[in-house]
């Protein structure tokens, strides 16, 4: 079990002066119960696979780029994408 979270604080200061998220916000989006984890198939290689979190949390629905180290989750990058938002919320206008 994933319980605790790293990032690059550079990559964290780039991140919010770029899309206006810090990493603290962005690891609330994989506690959404209706979350989504995706492939990212772009980035990804065949020694870490790395992936997308599409979860809401207060300022709306927010992407999260993420792979899996030795016990802990590591961000990426985050921002509040229009395409994986749309994905989000067709998937819950189905169920």
């Amino acid at each position: 079990m994933y319980t605790s979270f790293e990032w690059d604080q550079n990559k964290n200061s780039e991140n919010q002066h770029k899309h206006g998220v810090g990493f603290e916000e962005a690891q609330e989006a994989l506690f959404d119960p209706d979350r989504l984890i995706l492939v990212d198939t772009g980035h990804g290689t065949p020694e870490e696979e790395r992936y997308f979190c599409v979860g809401r949390v207060e300022g709306g629905i927010l992407t999260v780029r993420f792979t899996y180290r030795v016990g802990a989750i590591r961000v990426f990058g985050a921002g509040f994408w229009r395409k994986y938002r749309k994905v989000y919320l067709e998937r819950s206008k189905e169920e």
